[in-house]
């Protein structure tokens, strides 16, 4: 079996195995009955266990694994693992601005070589989607993940891990979700089957 064929997961299914292990993040972190210096590392054990069973529930449920969804796992168990190990939260702090970085530089690189990189990651998300639309999707994502990674660096930097950790859950999730849906009228310009109606998708896991 190889974990990038199969049947691709939608509608809750796909926000529960995109957005679920970041949900137990937060809940552990608030209700977690420790001392609240320990409560990010409890959260950050609690969001990898989260990760794991998220890409186990994945395989075998759908055969599918998102590249995207996979390259965040990855993260989250290595960069979550040395901030359990090493006693720094730094670590869990930065994955996010990573994640955004490297997305928006693969984003970045199709784009340049001509090669639809978001299409073959996302294309039966939209289908009908003509190869401009495609184009100006991947522009947009990337522009975004580029913004993203800036912000996230100025917030953990500058600020308190509470205030971090409420900008993720008030902040990255609404604005990541709110941008998919910003760009639904551009979709439907460009070709996208409106038979169904339309449901916007960002391209991987929040972070």
């Amino acid at each position: 079996m190889r974990i990038d064929q199969g049947k691709e997961p939608t509608g809750a299914a796909r926000l529960l195995i995109d957005i679920g292990p970041l949900l137990v993040f937060f809940v552990v972190n608030f209700l977690a009955p420790v001392p609240s210096a320990i409560k990010i590392f409890v959260a950050t054990g609690a969001f990898m266990a989260a990760m794991v069973a998220a890409l186990v529930f994945a395989a075998i449920r759908y055969r599918y694994i998102s590249p995207l969804l996979l390259f965040s796992g990855v993260m989250v168990v290595i960069l979550g693992g040395l901030t359990i190990w090493l006693q720094n939260e730094t670590f869990i702090k930065v994955k996010p601005t990573i994640y955004y970085a490297l997305v928006a530089a693969l984003l970045t690189f199709g784009l340049a070589t001509g090669k639809p990189l978001l299409k073959l990651v996302l294309g039966s998300a939209y289908p009908g989607l003509d190869e401009e639309g495609w184009r100006k999707l991947t522009r947009n994502w990337a522009l975004f993940f580029a913004a993203m990674a800036v912000v996230n660096e100025a917030v953990w930097r500058n600020s308190t891990t509470d205030f971090w950790i409420a900008f993720k859950l008030w902040g990255a999730i609404p604005a990541t979700l709110l941008f998919a849906v910003a760009n639904v009228p551009m979709l439907i310009r460009h070709g996208l089957n409106t038979e169904d109606e339309p449901k916007p998708v960002e391209p991987g896991p929040v972070e």
